[in-house]
C-alpha cells in the first residue's frame, strides 16, 4: 500500500509522500511496482483505451490504491497532448484531483518522479530497430516533459535493444539532453554542445526480471537520473538480484492444478486425459528446474494492434516454452471460461500442452493477483504481454525512493537551527554524557 498523506501542515502536502507521474502507463505493471516502491501517483497517462479502463477499475476498487482514487487523474489519450503545468491563461493543468492534495496546480519543481515505459518498437530485436526514425519513439516527448515539470528524478523503461551499438549516439543524446555534454542532434547530424535540464545520469542499467522474483527472463533497459541539487553528495545504488530465480513450474503449479481439478473429478475418458495432460506438463516444467536457466520462463511477447491474434511470441519463445510444457500457439480462456464454454480440448488437452491463461499470464509478469484486465482475451494478454514486470518497478523505484527521502532528510536538517530536524530539541547535558558513555561501551 502507497504512503497515506500525513499532513503536518493541513495547508500542504505531506513532507513524507512522494509523488510521480508516468506517461505510457499500460496495464499498470510499472505503477504498480511504484506504488509499492512508496510513490503516490498524480496521473497516469495511457492512450490504449482497454488499459486506461484497467487502471481505472483497479484503483476504484482496490482499498491500497485509496490515494489514486482521490488524488490521481488516469488520463486517456495521446501523450504528446498532455499538459501537466497551466500555460498561462490558455490551458488548464489536466493534473486536476492533485490539486486538492497539493493546495494548487502543479507547478515547475513540485513532482518527485517522472516516470514511462516509452514504447518500445523502436528498438525492439523484434520489430525494425527504427529508432529515432520510428515514430513510435516517445523519448523526444518524455524529455520535453523532464524540461516541463523539472522533477526530482526520471526513470525511463525499454527494451534490451535500446544498449545495441547501432544506438550508442541516440542514447549520447538523451543522457545529453538531461545531464549536459556533447552530442549529436538526431535529426540533423550536428554535434553540439547541450547545456542539460541539471542531472546527474545514474546510468543506463540492463535489468533481468528473474533476479527480481520474475518467473520470466525479461530483460529491460533503465534510466535513471536525479536532479544535481536533490542528489548533492548523495549516492544512487542500483538493486541487486533479491535471490535465487523462481522457475514457471513455481509459478504455475498452483494455477495449473486449478484449471485440470473439473475433468479430473469427472469420470472415465476425461479424467483419464486431464490427469495424464497434467501429469505430462508437471514432469516438463519440473525437468526444466535442472537447467542452467532454472526453469525460468522467456519473455512474454505482447504484440501489437497491427498484428493477429495472442501467442506467445515467435518461434524461438514458442519453442522455449515448449521445453516447460506450455503451447504457445494462442491464449486460453480464463478457467471458467473454458468449463462455460467447453473449450478444454483447445486450452488444456493439447498434446503439445496446455495454452497459458491471461492470469497465468499475469502471474509470470509479476502482477499481484488482485489486479483485473479489462477488455477481450486479446487485448487483456497484450497489456500483460507489454508490461514492465512490477517487482522490477519496484525494486527500482525504492533505490529512488531512498535517495528522495534522504535529500529531504538532509535539506531539513541543513534548514533547521544548530542542525536539528523540525520537532527537535537539543540534548539536555545529562543526555548528552549518557550518549557518549553508550558509544564508548
Amino acid at each position: 500500500m502507497g504512503p497515506q498523506p500525513h499532513q503536518e501542515d493541513p495547508t500542504g502536502p505531506s513532507v513524507d509522500v512522494l509523488t510521480s507521474i508516468e506517461i505510457c502507463a499500460g496495464a499498470g505493471g510499472q505503477a504498480i511496482g511504484l506504488h509499492q516502491a512508496g510513490f503516490n501517483h498524480l496521473a497516469l497517462v495511457e492512450i490504449d483505451p482497454h488499459a486506461v479502463e484497467t487502471l481505472r477499475i483497479n484503483i476504484r476498487s482496490l482499498e491500497e490504491w485509496s490515494w489514486e482514487r482521490e488524488y490521481c487523474d488516469v488520463i486517456s489519450g495521446d501523450v504528446n497532448n498532455f499538459s501537466p503545468i497551466p500555460r498561462g491563461e490558455g490551458r488548464e493543468s489536466d493534473v486536476r484531483k492533485g490539486q486538492a492534495y497539493l493546495g494548487r496546480p502543479l507547478a515547475r519543481g513540485d513532482l518527485d518522479l517522472l516516470a514511462g515505459g516509452v514504447p518500445c518498437p523502436p528498438f525492439s530485436h523484434a520489430g525494425k530497430q527504427l529508432g529515432k526514425d520510428d515514430e513510435r519513439d516517445l523519448f523526444p516527448r518524455i524529455l520535453e516533459l523532464a524540461d516541463e515539470l523539472h522533477p526530482k528524478a526520471v526513470m525511463i523503461e525499454n527494451v534490451r535493444g535500446i544498449k545495441d551499438a547501432k544506438f550508442e549516439e541516440y542514447r549520447e543524446y538523451i543522457m545529453a539532453r538531461l545531464a549536459g555534454g556533447l552530442a549529436k542532434h538526431p535529426v540533423t547530424g550536428i554535434e553540439e554542445e547541450l547545456d542539460g535540464l541539471g542531472y546527474d545520469i545514474c546510468e543506463w542499467e540492463v535489468l533481468e526480471a528473474s533476479d527480481f522474483g520474475v518467473p520470466q527472463l525479461r530483460p529491460r533497459a533503465v534510466l535513471v537520473a536525479i536532479r544535481r541539487d536533490v542528489l548533492g553528495d548523495l549516492k544512487f545504488v542500483w538493486p541487486t538480484a533479491t535471490g535465487s530465480p523462481r522457475s514457471a513450474f513455481d509459478a504455475l503449479e498452483e494455477s495449473m492444478d486449478l484449471r485440470y481439478a473439473p475433468y479430473l473429478e469427472m469420470s472415465g475418458d476425461v479424467a483419464r486425459l486431464a490427469k495424464q495432460r497434467l501429469g505430462r506438463w508437471k514432469e516438463k516444467a519440473q525437468m526444466a528446474e535442472s537447467r542452467k536457466d532454472f526453469g525460468v520462463a522467456p519473455t512474454l511477447v505482447g504484440g501489437s494492434k497491427k498484428h493477429g491474434g495472442a501467442d506467445l511470441g515467435p518461434s524461438r519463445a514458442k519453442a522455449a516454452w515448449a521445453l516447460l510444457g506450455v503451447s504457445g500457439v494462442g491464449v486460453a480462456n480464463s478457467h471458467e471460461e473454458s468449463v462455460k464454454k467447453k473449450s478444454q480440448d483447445r486450452d488444456l488437452f493439447r498434446e503439445a500442452g496446455p495454452m497459458l491463461t491471461v492470469e497465468q499470464a499475469a502471474i509470470i509478469q509479476g502482477f499481484p493477483d488482485n489486479w483485473k484486465f479489462s477488455g477481450g482475451k486479446t487485448a487483456q494478454y497484450r497489456q500483460v504481454g507489454n508490461a514492465f514486470p512490477p517487482p522490477v518497478a519496484a525494486a527500482v523505484g525504492k533505490a529512488i525512493a531512498e535517495v528522495l527521502h534522504a535529500a529531504r532528510k538532509r535539506d531539513r536538517r541543513e534548514s533547521a537551527p544548530d542542525g536539528l530536524l523540525p520537532r527537535q530539541s537539543a540534548p539536555a547535558p545529562a543526555d548528552s554524557v549518557d550518549d557518549r558513555d553508550s558509544a564508548r561501551a
